[in-house]
């Protein structure tokens, strides 16, 4: 089946040449390999055509809604009908070209983040070239001279639009494989948001004050679980256009990061880890083998972005007797909770008896198959199976006997 891929792609391109004179010859001859497919939970990958030997996309600049878990939408906007947009991806060498539409109320352009290209494709509006306005199409094209993980955005009003979700992947398989490849390829868009609770808009005027982190456009726990075999080698590309960075932390596993939007890393520069920083504006692609079957931990290791709604400024409670003054209060109002005298966990009884804010999620919300997972945000789940029939999430992993730990 491969073979025949291969020649297929070969002769359209080919055939292509004589039709489209910018592609050039290296744009139209036969790429020596084909990649491997990377997914992207949640998010659909971007179709292409193949047009007079040029890889030709179509990104849809519009308002879009999003759930980023049962229960709580918002008002975005992204690309396709989707944010984070549609992953982008094509072979070092190709010459793409990419039709953009702005059906926003206001003008706009996509940046290339970290891909080598001709200046006037660099998509800085002012400055590369001119906006596009509401209603317009532009075309981007340009010859891939890289490989590697890289992203989409705009590089117009910049603090509403990627605030509202405006940013995609864009994955570049090498031309010729000089590593062994991966048997699982995953990629994920960290971003945050700040919603107030009972709204259905992000608010772009926020700086740092974030209250809901997401892995590619859902927040725990709703992400997609990676699922892979025991034994696999398992790829994970991480892209950061948010305005923190963030440690990703991977449990019961090490894993080594083998590139950056730069480019790869020669195996010198590698060690053993398992949290890896990914740094506002860059990529990070780890790589380990799934040798320990179960449900594990990937999160993000700073604590408040594992949380849903997280709520800044609340007066300390800890450690205070509120039972008079709750008492006082349900007088009032009748189904009011007092919180955070002993801890937070509390937040997860509340969310089970109480009704917030429309729209709203609580901090913590997901369950497991012991009780509450007192977690949400960027948060998910590696399932390492030693059998597998498919990749669909295969449920809650059932330790053997005498491998969980227990009450005294």
């Amino acid at each position: 089946m491969w073979t025949r891929r291969r020649l297929i792609t070969s002769a359209l391109a080919a055939a292509g040449a004589a039709l489209w004179p910018h592609g050039g010859a290296r744009a139209n001859k036969p790429r020596k390999s084909l990649p491997g497919s990377v997914e992207t939970p949640d998010v659909s990958k971007a179709p292409w055509t193949l047009n007079g030997g040029v890889k030709e996309f179509h990104l849809v600049a519009e308002p879009v809604e999003r759930e980023f878990a049962p229960g709580f939408r918002l008002k975005c906007w992204g690309y396709n009908g989707q944010t984070p947009g549609p992953t982008i991806e094509a072979v070092q060498g190709d010459r793409v070209r990419i039709l953009v539409t702005n059906k926003l109320p206001e003008h706009t352009t996509i940046h290339w983040h970290g891909l080598i290209l001709p200046n006037g494709m660099d998509g800085v509006g002012g400055l590369n070239q001119p906006h596009i306005k509401p209603g317009e199409t532009y075309a981007y094209e340009f010859t891939l001279k890289q490989h590697g993980t890289f992203m989409y955005h705009p590089h117009a009003d910049e603090m509403v639009q990627m605030a509202m979700g405006m940013m995609g992947l864009f994955i570049v398989h090498p031309e010729v494989q000089h590593e062994s490849q991966p048997d699982r390829d995953f990629a994920l868009m960290l971003h945050e948001w700040s919603v107030h609770p009972g709204t259905y808009r992000a608010d772009p005027s926020v700086m740092l004050d974030f209250n809901h982190f997401s892995f590619n456009g859902k927040v725990f726990p709703a992400t997609s679980p990676l699922v892979v075999r025991t034994g696999q080698n398992v790829r994970i590309r991480l892209g950061n256009l948010s305005m923190n960075q963030h440690p990703i932390h991977l449990h019961g596993h090490t894993f080594k990061v083998v590139a950056t939007d730069g480019g790869t890393i020669p195996t010198a520069g590698r060690w053993p880890q398992t949290t890896v920083p990914v740094p506002v504006g860059s990529t990070r692609d780890i790589e380990f083998v799934a040798t320990e079957p179960g449900d594990w931990v990937l999160h993000c290791h700073k604590s408040h972005h594992t949380m849903n709604a997280m709520g800044h400024g609340l007066p300390n409670a800890l450690g205070a007797d509120l039972g008079a003054a709750e008492t006082k209060i349900r007088k009032l109002l009748p189904d009011y909770m007092a919180m955070g005298e002993k801890g937070m966990a509390e937040m997860q009884e509340m969310a089970e008896h109480m009704q917030g804010p429309e729209n709203t999620l609580p901090m913590m919300g997901g369950m497991g198959p012991f009780g509450p997972l007192e977690m949400g945000g960027m948060f998910t789940l590696l399932k390492v199976r030693d059998h597998l029939r498919d990749y669909s999430d295969p449920g809650w992993y059932e330790q053997p006997q005498g491998t969980r730990a227990y009450k005294l």
